[in-house]
């Protein structure tokens, strides 16, 4: 997955569920957000990476990761392939704005296609702003075609 022109990628492995666990805490503590512990995503990783349905991309070298995408598949009636998520995809902060964000979101992207997923949804918090113009910029729209209106995220706490 490595291209001439840009960031190394990879696929993780239920070997690196540790590294993705790292990057996940590391990101929700950026945005102070409440987040498990880094073990605690790692020990869910682990098993989240031996499933067809789940592709976690790891930037950067083996060993020095500089980012990380996770998207999921689910069913759904509307096709006949599945309907993607971009669950998460962080960049480390003094490595943003070098094409590496973009890389994992193309390649997410790329493999949601061969999987027969016809959309590919990701939820962004309103006030963030840099991160709604990058979605923005790589095709994503928050207005339904052919509506006038946005679409909106609601959140039950079970």
């Amino acid at each position: 997955m490595t291209d001439d022109d840009g960031p190394e990628l990879r696929e993780a492995g239920p070997d690196e569920a540790d590294v993705v666990g790292q990057l996940l805490h590391d990101f929700n503590t950026e945005f102070e957000a409440p987040t498990p512990t880094a073990a605690e995503f790692a020990a869910r990783f682990a098993t989240l990476l031996d499933r067809d349905d789940v592709l976690v991309l790891l930037a950067g070298p083996a060993g020095a990761p500089t980012g990380f995408a996770y998207a999921t598949l689910r069913p759904t009636p509307y096709w006949d392939g599945p309907l993607a998520q971009l669950e998460e995809l962080y960049v480390r902060p003094d490595l943003r704005d070098q094409g590496i964000g973009g890389a994992l979101l193309e390649e997410v992207m790329h493999w949601a296609r061969h999987q027969g997923a016809e959309e590919m949804h990701i939820n962004v918090d309103e006030i963030d702003t840099d991160t709604r113009r990058f979605y923005e910029a790589h095709g994503f729209t928050n207005v339904e075609p052919g509506e006038d209106y946005r679409m909106l995220f609601y959140l039950a706490v079970l």
